[in-house]
C-alpha cells in the first residue's frame, strides 16, 4: 500500500515529464506490424511480481477445491501447444523466450483462459471442451493470451491507474493507496481489455499461432465459435473482456496473408 503512494507523490509533480517519456514500446512490430507508443509509469519488475502472487493464490485456491491439473492429458495437450509458441515469442520481444512460463489447467465450465504478466498462463477446461477447440484454436487463444503479456496491456492498465488516481488527488490518502492496490489485483485477474488492446492481441496472437506451425484459419473457426456461444441469454466472461462480433473475425481474415506464408515456412 505504501509503496503505491511513493509511486504516485512524485507524480503530479513531474507529470509533463511522465508524459514526454513515459511513452514507449514494449514490443518489436513483427510481420503484422505493431507501432502504438505505450504509456508505463511503472517496472515490469512490480507487475511481474503482482501477478506472481495472484497466480499463486489462484493456483492455491484451485488446488484446495481439487480443481488443479486435474486431467493430465488436457494439461499435456496444453502445455505441448505452449512448447511450440513460447519460442517464436522472441519475434516481438528478446527477452520473452527466457521468462518464467507456466503453463496450468483448471477444471471448470467456465470458459476462460488468460497469460499474466510475466507468462503465467492459465486454461480452464470448459473453453476446451464446451467448444470442442483444435489443437490450432487453442493455440490461437493461447497466442492471444500471451500477447497480452508481451505487450504489457496490464502494466499500461496499472500506468493509467496510478494517472488517474494522481488527477483526483488520491495519492496523499491511505484510503486512495488501498483503492488503487484493490484495482491492481483486478487488472492482473480480471483484466478489462480496450478494443486497442484486443486487436493488437489479436494480431500478435495470430502470428505466434502461424510461427509455430498451427493454421491461422482457426483464428476465423475460434471467433466464429465464440459468436455462437455468444448469442446465448448468459455469454460467459471473458467474452465481456474480449467481444466477439464479425468485425472481428474480418479483421483476423485481412491478416490471413500475411502470416500464412509463416505457417507455411514453420511446416516445412
Amino acid at each position: 500500500m505504501h509503496s503505491f503512494k511513493k509511486i504516485l507523490s512524485p507524480i503530479l509533480l513531474i507529470l509533463p515529464l511522465i508524459l514526454f517519456n513515459g511513452c514507449s514500446s514494449t514490443t518489436e512490430s513483427g510481420a503484422v506490424g505493431i507501432e502504438r507508443k505505450q504509456l508505463l509509469l511503472v517496472s515490469s519488475a512490480d507487475v511481474n511480481q503482482m501477478a506472481l502472487k495472484a497466480y499463486t493464490q489462484l493456483q492455491s485456491e484451485a488446488a484446495s477445491k481439487k480443481t488443479l491439473n486435474q486431467d493430465p492429458a488436457q494439461l499435456q495437450r496444453v502445455r505441448a501447444i505452449a512448447k511450440r509458441i513460447t519460442p517464436q515469442t522472441g519475434v516481438f520481444r528478446s527477452d520473452a523466450p527466457g521468462w518464467n512460463w507456466e503453463v496450468n489447467v483448471i477444471s471448470s465450465k467456465e470458459l476462460n483462459a488468460f497469460c499474466m504478466p510475466g507468462g503465467k498462463i492459465m486454461f480452464y477446461s470448459g473453453l476446451i471442451d464446451q467448444l470442442h477447440l483444435s489443437d490450432a484454436e487453442i493455440a490461437v487463444v493461447m497466442g492471444h493470451e500471451i500477447a497480452h503479456a508481451l505487450r504489457e496491456h496490464s502494466r499500461e492498465q496499472v500506468s493509467q491507474a496510478l494517472l488517474t488516481e494522481a488527477f483526483i488527488g488520491l495519492a496523499t490518502s491511505s484510503e486512495g493507496a488501498s483503492n488503487l492496490a484493490g484495482g491492481v489485483y483486478k487488472v492482473l485477474v480480471a483484466p478489462n481489455f480496450s478494443r486497442t488492446d484486443e486487436t493488437e492481441a489479436d494480431r500478435i496472437g495470430l502470428e505466434l499461432a502461424a510461427r509455430a506451425g498451427y493454421d491461422p484459419h482457426a483464428g476465423v473457426t475460434l471467433w466464429q465459435k465464440m459468436i455462437a456461444t455468444n448469442q446465448g441469454a448468459h455469454p460467459p466472461e471473458f467474452l465481456s473482456s474480449h467481444p466477439a462480433d464479425a468485425s472481428r473475425v474480418q479483421e483476423i481474415e485481412s491478416l490471413l496473408p500475411t502470416v500464412e506464408p509463416l505457417y507455411e515456412k514453420a511446416r516445412r
